[in-house]
């Protein structure tokens, strides 16, 4: 028997309303808990704290590093990465493989992936 059991992961913001609202379209998920300080979308197991002076991750520069990203899954690459935009998701410049995957930004400015399913 396990310890502990997988509950999920949280992302730093200083909207974490905004951020899982995001997140929610996304990845058609409910938001399950809702508190001044504290989103959890149930099913995808994703949280969202307040930072008060958040700063978002500078990525491609290690200014501010990125600390963590999520890895997603797409139909189609290009199709998939024009709808994510649409929902507020950011696109940087430099992407190192994009025939492979793309990276956007979420609108607190963490990186994602997205690649197309195999």
């Amino acid at each position: 028997m396990p310890l502990a059991r997988y509950a999920g992961v949280s992302l730093d913001s200083g909207e974490p309303q905004a951020l899982a609202d995001f997140y929610s379209k996304l990845l058609d998920a409910e938001i399950s808990y809702t508190s001044e300080e504290f989103v959890f979308l149930g099913g995808a197991n994703l949280g969202f704290v307040k930072v008060d002076k958040y700063v978002p991750p500078t990525w491609p520069s290690p200014d501010v590093p990125k600390q963590a990203h999520l890895e997603l899954s797409v139909d189609e690459l290009d199709a998939g990465e024009t709808a994510i935009i649409a929902l507020g998701a950011t696109k940087p410049e430099f992407q190192p493989q994009p025939d492979r995957w793309r990276v956007l930004l979420d609108p607190a400015g963490h990186p994602f992936c997205i690649s197309a399913s195999i």
